[in-house]
């Protein structure tokens, strides 16, 4: 598919070496092929992830063709902090194409299709290790046609409950009349990807997903979970949001910066169950895909019907369900509850109690209790705040100790153009005179509080 030749050009100061490859009758510049992009555990160049990513370009192109894709580049390499660039660059290939998306902000973006190798050779050279693709076809920019469920572990939860989620998800999807292809995430989590025909908008996809997670959970209480605040889930979180519009996550092949450059991959069902994540590979992969192709090779040619989850949904709210709690940038829904955490609704409840007038005779309150959640760290590099976590463990032991696993709440935000970490504790098992006060957060450097504070007009492109 592709050939490479050593190319030297002359820039005005210095010398720049550069890889030409011929993908396919088109011509593809590496720069700086050398460059290491996994150095701690692994050795992978720039170079090294363009080979991976040809010698599975058929795979990786099921899962992005025809679609627009967000830019996560990781100029820095895996190391370093990556940033997301929804609009295409200005200087790309005559015939690499675009689409424009609108968003919940009303804002807009022209954003890269990437349709074959040579394309998808020219965004890994822009740092795109991992690969974004929106769950809509360029020709339908409306109605996805993909039902994506993501199985997101949570503190403490051990990898063989997530395959176990997984396997339930699968029966649930036979039932209802739908096939779903699972990959790993390449991370610690599993996807579960289905294919579905173009005629649902995506409130009625999330609401679809949301009533998959909601039986989910229902089968396996303890195990799974449909909630969106941290402080209430437990086990697998079954994260419906990503089916949001303007929601993506990874897709199958994609490279995870993780020290061992493993990857997204995709998996027959009857491997699920004794499948690892560390097993896959940009060094193992290839083999895999050379020796048994792509397990998702078939995932286009039968798109199903959501009636049978549309239908459980109804049922939910029939019974008293209504909606879960959408991202926080989406303007409150219909039939949505106050987008605020549990935590804090019982302590605006206690305080609009203790605002009224006291019966004749009635016993004293006891005093409330303070609220349990502290914000430790916020940084745009989670190792920095994770730095912080350990800062603040070391000044306040003695509530370190009595922390349980998912005490311990890391969120990963997303800003306008990059991701943020987010360290909260809950001092729910931490006796109330143990309990340290709120403390400036170490680090406190939230990169979205210069415009959450002064929001531009959303009248811009994105």
């Amino acid at each position: 598919m592709a050939t490479e030749k050593a190319a030297k050009e002359k820039p005005a100061k210095k010398e720049e070496h550069v890889e030409l490859l011929s993908i396919d009758g088109r011509e593809v510049r590496i720069t700086h092929p050398d460059k290491l992009y996994f150095s701690r555990q692994v050795q992978v160049t720039k170079l090294d992830l363009v080979r991976y990513y040809m010698a599975v370009a058929p795979g990786a192109l099921l899962g992005i063709q025809n679609r627009p894709i967000v830019l996560k580049r990781f100029v820095n390499g895996a190391e370093g902090e990556p940033f997301h660039q929804k609009r295409a660059p200005s200087e790309r290939p005559e015939w690499l194409r675009t689409v424009t998306l609108s968003f919940p902000s009303g804002r807009t973006a022209e954003e890269v299709v990437v349709d074959d190798a040579a394309g998808l050779a020219w965004i890994v050279n822009l740092g795109c290790m991992e690969l974004h693709p929106h769950a809509v076809r360029a020709d339908d920019l409306e109605h996805p046609d993909e039902l994506r469920i993501d199985l997101d572990p949570g503190p403490g939860v051990e990898w063989p409950d997530v395959r176990l989620v997984a396997l339930e998800v699968q029966s649930l999807l036979g039932e209802v009349g739908l096939q779903g292809w699972p990959k790993t995430s390449g991370s610690r989590g599993i996807h579960v990807n289905v294919r579905i025909q173009q005629k649902w908008s995506f409130t009625e996809v999330r609401r679809a997903a949301l009533a998959l997670s909601r039986a989910v959970e229902c089968r396996l209480p303890g195990k799974a979970s449909s909630k969106w605040w941290k402080e209430e889930r437990h086990g697998v979180f079954l994260d419906y949001n990503q089916n949001a519009k303007d929601r993506t996550t990874a897709s199958a092949y994609s490279v995870r910066p993780l020290p061992d450059a493993r990857v997204s991959a995709p998996l027959r069902w009857d491997e699920v169950a004794a499948c690892e994540p560390g097993d896959f590979t940009v060094f193992t992969m290839p083999h895999r895909f050379a020796e048994i192709g792509d397990p998702h090779a078939e995932m286009d040619k039968n798109p199903g019907s959501l009636d049978g989850l549309l239908e459980l949904a109804a049922r939910d709210e029939a019974e008293g369900l209504g909606d879960a709690p959408w991202p926080p940038h989406f303007r409150k829904m219909e039939g949505e509850a106050p987008r605020i955490s549990p935590s804090r609704a019982k302590a605006a409840a206690a305080r609009k109690s203790e605002a009224k007038p006291a019966a004749k005779n009635a016993a004293p309150k006891a005093p409330r209790s303070k609220m349990p959640l502290l914000t430790i760290a916020n940084s745009p590099s989670e190792s920095a705040a994770r730095e912080g976590l350990d800062r603040w463990k070391l000044r306040h032991p003695e509530a370190a100790a009595s922390l349980a696993v998912d005490d311990v709440l890391v969120d990963r935000m997303r800003g306008r153009s990059s991701t943020w970490t987010r360290i909260r504790v809950n001092l729910r098992h931490v006796p109330e005179e143990q309990r340290p006060a709120q403390e400036t957060p170490d680090p406190d450097d939230d990169p979205t509080r210069a415009w959450t504070q002064h929001p531009e007009p959303q009248t811009k492109p994105e």
